[in-house]
């Protein structure tokens, strides 16, 4: 039963990501579209939450740009409940694709990832630094999100290391991002609360940046 309903599942999957292509998703998620999604998702009312937090898992399993329902969760929700909301969506989002790549559609991410430099690099980092290689690669943007959760399902690293690592290491930026798009929402009017949101918005994407600098000069030293 098990084997006949993995191709399955793998082909509604593929023809999910077809159908939304089709039908302009992909264009339709958008930083420049974010008044229009807004309003979508406010009609909802107290299901709102609810209806981002599953919009979120379903983008991030179909490969749908996820900054801007990232931006859009302080839009809706403020700075402090979109970092919730956007956390919990995102990292129930990185586990389904991450069981769906291990168990599901396996030899499809196989075939269409495994001569790539992207499983190459993440393969050898999970052999060799383990956990360590899940939290670069989520405060450092290197490999593209979607990607990264379908390949680390291929790897030997448990479903619960992974899970939890991603979970904190994605946080850092989720805030960041989620202050800056909610610093309006978030201050009410208030000019020294909506600066005291971009501030700290802006004071966690320099860090990462910081962070990321050192670790390529450090990977360009490694590999002379």
């Amino acid at each position: 039963m098990k084997n006949r309903l993995k191709p399955l599942v793998l082909a509604l999957i593929l023809i999910t990501i077809f159908v939304l292509w089709r039908v302009g998703a992909f264009s339709y998620i958008s930083v420049e579209r974010i008044e229009e999604l807004k309003a979508l998702v406010d009609d909802f009312g107290m299901l709102a939450p609810m209806v981002f937090i599953l919009a979120y898992i379903l983008a991030t399993v179909f490969f749908l740009p996820g900054v801007p329902l990232t931006l859009l969760g302080g839009v809706v929700f403020g700075p402090v409940m979109g970092t919730i909301w956007v956390s919990i969506a995102s990292t129930v989002g990185a586990t389904l694709a991450f069981l769906l790549g291990r168990y599901t559609g396996r030899e499809f991410i196989v075939n269409k990832f495994s001569d790539s430099d992207i499983f190459n690099k993440l393969d050898n980092g999970v052999k060799n630094q383990e956990w360590k290689m899940i939290a670069i690669t989520r405060l450092i943007p290197l490999v593209p999100f979607n990607a990264q959760n379908y390949v680390y399902g291929l790897t030997d690293i448990p479903l619960k290391t992974y899970a939890l690592v991603s979970w904190i290491f994605m946080l850092p930026g989720t805030v960041a991002y989620v202050f800056l798009a909610g610093a309006i929402i978030g201050g009410e009017g208030d000019v020294a609360k909506t600066f005291t949101y971009i501030g700290i918005g802006v004071a966690i994407l320099i860090a990462l940046s910081i962070i990321s600098k050192k670790y390529l000069s450090k990977g360009d030293k490694d590999s002379d």
